[in-house]
């Protein structure tokens, strides 16, 4: 959908500024261990990230970013996602069946975008990462008094 839209380039940050939605956003590029998952995904160079204490981001150093579903697009491997499962279901971690590696998943707290890992992204589009430690020990309380998280998956 983002491809019939009107693109301006910057050439000095090579940032590509798309009409409305996609002004200010870099594309950026990743997947997993083996190469047999691959995506693209538009967002800002500057990362804002979620470090959860939930049991599951716990156990796997789960560290991600949101976006719209709208800004992401998986490139190749959709025959070699698995996804799991837990609690309310509502959270769909895929991973890659080859390599294990979760580079991107639909949130619990966002079910109409995506949670992309930034250490799955390739090099050189990432300008700068904000940490911010969110409650996943106590989710529901944590998501209702947090600001901006439902928002993060709106175009």
């Amino acid at each position: 959908a983002f491809l019939a839209k009107k693109r301006e380039y910057d050439h000095e940050s090579s940032v590509v500024c798309l009409s409305s939605e996609y002004r200010g956003l870099v594309k950026h590029t990743g997947g997993c261990h083996c190469g047999a998952v691959r995506f693209e995904v538009w967002a800002a160079p500057d990362l804002h990230v979620f470090n959860c204490n939930c049991s599951i981001c716990t156990k796997k150093q789960n560290r991600h970013f949101i976006v719209p579903a709208s800004r992401f697009k998986l490139l190749k491997g959709a025959d070699n996602l698995r996804t799991y499962t837990f609690n309310t279901h509502r959270a769909q971690h895929t991973f890659c069946k080859t390599c294990g590696v979760q580079s991107f998943y639909t949130p619990r707290s966002n079910p109409d975008g995506y949670g992309i890992a930034p250490h799955c992204l390739d090099d050189g589009t990432v300008r700068t990462i904000t940490t911010e430690d969110i409650n996943g020990k106590e989710w529901e309380k944590a998501v209702k008094e947090h600001k901006t998280i439902r928002d993060m998956s709106k175009p």
